[in-house]
């Protein structure tokens, strides 16, 4: 009697190799740096080495003419890295991905295709709901840089420019001391046989202490505040050396102000930071002191601060000088652009090598994290609750 036939020939009966899922091809990028317009915003997200980098992966990359003057990088420094330049701000805007410092305003928004990738910082307190909807109707996908975090559950932007803005808060405080900026005449530097400038620093957290490593490099005493035990710990074991440390209470603040020579406001709040010092406070400090308060772009944490400009930074009260800029990395825009550019370079190759930035949200985390607009969907539960727009969660959204 015959076999019945099997449906499957011998060889397929065999044992076969396992197919994986094959990966998207890799993704050419086309990406569009316009220049920045915002008030004394100077800064550019990709030098021409990275530009460079990212050129020689097969990607585009068109920028506006002279949107990196204000770094002293000029329009030649990129044509000759592989971008392509152009005056044209539409064709600009019409990339399929778009790189910004500042967030975009609403009639920059008008400019974009409708789908286009949006990465830039998004400072919400100056946004408005109006903003989003915008957004929404255009169906952007949008990434806030200051929002991505790393592996280490750190947030690289944030840390990057508050490295920048410590090391410049001390570094501004000498400058202003000088007789020429009308200060006291006090000099940083340890000199032999002369007392050492007394600095006063309030948040031990990123700033504080980049704004302490600079103080001690120019031979003056600190005194750190916070309410944080570990943040002062920490700060302890970063600097390598015991320094005079202290949590925010009043007696000791009060007569450690009254004594030093530069007071450095560094706390950060959940929505504001926390008036530590008050105005009496501020009464009893010594004439020509100088106070720079880092935090001014959420309020200030010196009752007495008020915002200021790169080109009247300070404002004096008591006789005692404030400087209250709330960007001061674009104080020094070559140094934070190229800060910014190695956060931006490896996160923008990885998406051309994932095969687009839909690949890349799946698998890294920490870029999703700094996601808050998702082809047109609110995805950030900071940005819903503070405008009262409904948000959905990214997981669901792209598994």
């Amino acid at each position: 009697m015959n076999q019945p036939s099997s449906p499957f020939s011998k060889q397929q009966l065999l044992p076969q190799e396992e197919t994986l899922e094959v990966l998207k091809q890799k993704g050419e990028l086309f990406i569009g740096i316009p220049k920045e317009n915002q008030y004394q915003e100077k800064r550019i997200c990709l030098t021409p080495d990275a530009v460079n980098a990212i050129t020689a992966h097969g990607h585009r990359v068109l920028i506006e003419s002279g949107a990196g003057d204000g770094a002293n990088f000029s329009d030649i420094d990129y044509t000759n890295a592989g971008a392509e330049i152009t005056r044209d701000v539409k064709k600009v805007f019409s990339c399929s991905i778009i790189l910004k410092v500042e967030p975009p305003t609403l009639s920059e928004i008008d400019l974009l295709n409708p789908q286009t990738i949006i990465i830039s910082a998004l400072q919400i307190k100056t946004q408005s709901k109006e903003y989003f909807e915008t957004m929404a109707k255009k169906r952007l996908t949008a990434i806030a840089f200051e929002y991505i975090r790393d592996e280490d559950g750190n947030y690289p932007a944030v840390r990057s420019l508050s490295e920048i803005a410590g090391i410049s808060s001390i570094l501004i405080a000498s400058e202003l001391m000088a007789t020429t900026s009308k200060g006291n005449g006090l000099m940083f530097g340890n000199i032999s046989g002369v007392p050492p400038v007394e600095v006063v620093i309030i948040g031990a957290g990123t700033v504080g202490e980049f704004a302490a490593r600079s103080a001690l490099g120019l031979g003056a005493n600190i005194k750190v505040f916070d309410n944080s035990i570990s943040k002062l710990r920490h700060i302890q074991t970063n600097l390598n050396r015991t320094v005079y440390t202290s949590t925010i209470q009043p007696k000791n603040l009060i007569k450690a102000l009254k004594r030093c020579d530069v007071a450095i406001g560094a706390t950060r709040g959940k929505d504001r930071s926390p008036v530590v010092v008050s105005s009496s406070m501020v009464e009893n400090m010594k004439k020509g002191a100088v106070i720079i308060d880092v935090s001014i772009d959420m309020g200030g944490c010196f009752e007495t601060s008020e915002l200021t400009t790169h080109n009247k930074p300070t404002i004096d009260k008591f006789g005692v000088i404030h400087y209250g800029v709330p960007n001061i990395p674009s104080r020094y825009p070559r140094t934070s652009s190229i800060s910014i550019s190695n956060i931006f370079t490896p996160y923008l190759l990885k998406i051309g090598e994932d095969g687009g930035l839909e690949h890349s949200l799946r698998f890294d985390k920490g870029l999703r994290s700094g996601l808050y607009m998702y082809h047109g969907i609110l995805t950030n539960k900071s940005v819903g609750d503070w405008f009262g727009l409904n948000y959905n969660d990214i997981n669901f959204l792209i598994f």
